[in-house]
């Protein structure tokens, strides 16, 4: 099988390696950036996999393409040209939670489980007929959206395993149809709205670990028009132990 891989961190690096030990013939990475420290990119040239722009791989023919983490939103041909389609992996429940922000929704709303969801693309975002979601139960008290992240990706990468397997064994996976209606929609500039604190209305605690995710910038106050991250006692002593999981991982 013919794969096109667009993602990047270290999760799709490792979900590369394990296309190639499957056989999976990878004829093109897509990533952001494309720079020699990207840990897709390391693992794109240790095995002479060609790194293209999202432009230079809708011209390819490809059996599946795959997008695990990838920050371009992605347009045709390249939705409908592979023959078992163009599938996302998107590290939240679908179809209740769209876009970015989720392990910080998850906290924030106090939700009792979170997930992982492998999607088809279509043009709109994280809109695409669902082929599976994986959930698991988890404590909003004790987890950062640095942890949460952790546990989510543990969980996304059972499922590419599966879904992936599935393509292998059997082709095109079936899906149900999303709604338009349904689910939350959270753009990026929302979520930097949401980092910012209101010290009269907001858990304080609680939206640090919200948003609690190195080296990006946490949930802050303004002062004299400068932003400052805030970090609590909880999250201090996890990092001088050395632990920076608080203990939930």
């Amino acid at each position: 099988m013919k794969m096109i891989f667009m993602g990047r961190k270290e999760y799709s690096a490792d979900m590369i390696e394990w296309c190639l030990e499957k056989g999976i013939d990878i004829i093109a990475v897509c990533t952001e950036p494309d720079t020699s420290d990207n840990p897709v990119v390391i693992s794109a040239h240790k095995h002479n996999i060609p790194v293209v722009s999202l432009e230079e791989a809708e011209k390819l023919d490809c059996d599946l393409a795959v997008s695990y983490l990838y920050s371009r939103k992605i347009r045709k041909p390249l939705i409908e040209k592979p023959t078992f389609g163009c599938i996302n992996f998107h590290p939240a429940i679908l179809p209740d939670w769209r876009g970015t922000a989720g392990y910080n929704i998850a906290i924030l709303k106090k939700l009792p489980q979170w997930g992982a969801t492998a999607h088809y693309v279509d043009e709109s975002i994280d809109t695409g007929a669902i082929i599976k979601v994986s959930k698991f139960d988890f404590d909003y008290k004790r987890e950062t959206a640095l942890t949460l992240e952790r546990k989510t990706q543990k969980v996304q990468m059972e499922l590419f395993k599966s879904v992936v397997s599935d393509v292998l064994k059997n082709g095109r996976p079936e899906a149900t149809k999303q709604l338009p209606e349904q689910g939350i929609y959270i753009s990026r500039d929302e979520m930097n709205r949401l980092k910012r604190i209101d010290l009269d209305k907001d858990d304080l605690d609680l939206k640090i670990r919200a948003f609690w995710f190195p080296p990006y910038d946490g949930a802050f106050i303004e002062v004299n028009g400068k932003k400052y991250t805030l970090v609590n006692e909880e999250i201090l002593k996890s990092l001088t132990a050395g632990d920076n999981n608080n203990g939930a991982i």
